[in-house]
Formats: C-alpha cells, structure tokens, sequence
C-alpha cells in the first residue's frame, strides 16, 4: 500500500512538470484534481489515467498530454531552434542594439520573450547546446565580434520563448570600470558571467521571479 501511494506521488510530480504555472495538482482519494487557477477551471483524474502517465505505453501517454493540451492546462513546447536559426536571431539582435541602443532594446523582450509557460525547468545539456551555438556564432561573425549583450539578450528570447526560465543580467566592474551582459538558466550563464576570472556585480536583472 505505501509503495502504491509513493508511486502515485511521483506520478503527480512529473504531471506537475509539464503543466502551466498557473495549474495546481492535488491528489484525491480516486485520483488527482487539476486547478487551473487562471480560468478558474478545473479537471479531474483518475487514478489508472495518472499511472499510464508515468508508467503507461506511449501512445497512452501521448492521449493524456493531448487530453491536457485540449483543455488548456498545458501547451505545446517549442523545438530547439536550429544552428541556422540561432545565428539568424543573434545578428538580428545585435542590429537591434546597434539601432534603438541596448537600454531601449532590454525594453522591448517582453514582445519577443513573453514569461516562460513551464513548470519543469530547463535541461542543463539543452542550454549548454545553446550555449555552444551562441558563442561559436558571436565569434566566428566580424559583425557581432562577440558582442556579451547581443548573446545575452539572444540566449534570454530564444530560452523564454521555449516556455523556459532564463534571467538576464547586467553587470558592472568598478576597476578597471566595465559592463558586462549574461543570461542564467539551469545552473548556467551565456555568456560566462565571469569572463577571463573577471567578476562583475549584477546591478539589473530581468526575467527574475517572473518579472
């Protein structure tokens, strides 16, 4: 019996995963109880439907997801952008920093990097990919030259706009006097928030908290 339960729990922890912030899961005594608290909707489980989902066949679980898409309580993840993709968007930013200025540009995320959509949060190899796919481009590219803010910024759009947590900082250095730009997200920063062993003071950061 109390295998039972530790099972079921660990059912709702990975449905919980993949629901929208706004969704809360409370285990009831036939199954579970979806509050979408945003809609003030809610919807109901059983325990069978809770089991296939964690442990079930795929096709089982592909009809749940698909259930909890239908009714709104999850969406759709995006796919990792391309290498092509990623180069696209990162010139595309540092034009844009380049044209309106990078304190105008920070003012502008919210219209292309809405609030991440997730519960689970980011896979640490995902962001190390993009990692890898943001610098090779800043440095391989005279145009961007390695730009920190037009990496940072890049990094943060592409993470949020996955349903992902990403923060963007702003950091300063008094001696000698620098500025420096990163994006946080599982554990990791693009680009390295202390380059060549120098540390900087974050002085704004966006994106935190969901703000």
């Amino acid at each position: 019996m109390a295998e039972d339960v530790a099972e079921d729990t660990d059912a709702l922890v990975a449905m919980e995963r993949i629901l929208s912030p706004c969704c809360r899961v409370t285990r009831m005594s036939d199954g579970a109880l979806i509050a979408d608290w945003r809609r003030t909707r809610f919807l109901g489980m059983t325990t069978a439907d809770i089991r296939k989902f964690a442990d079930g066949l795929s096709e089982e679980r592909a009809d749940i997801v698909a259930g909890l898409l239908h009714s709104g309580c999850t969406t759709a993840r995006r796919r990792q952008p391309s290498d092509t993709a990623i180069g696209l968007w990162l010139r595309g930013v540092h034009l844009l920093i380049r044209a309106v200025g990078f304190g105008r540009a920070l003012r502008l995320l919210s219209l292309a990097a809405p609030d991440y959509a997730r519960a689970d949060p980011a896979a640490a190899k995902d962001v190390e990919r993009l990692k890898r796919a943001v610098q090779s481009h800043g440095h391989r590219s005279w145009f961007v030259n390695g730009d920190c803010k037009a990496e940072a910024m890049t990094a943060f759009v592409l993470l949020r706009r996955r349903g992902l947590r990403a923060v963007l900082h702003v950091g300063v250095r008094e001696h000698p006097f620098a500025l420096h730009a990163w994006t946080s997200s599982a554990g990791l920063c693009i680009p390295d928030a202390d380059p060549r062993g120098h540390a900087f003071a974050p002085v704004l950061s966006v994106g935190g908290g969901g703000q």
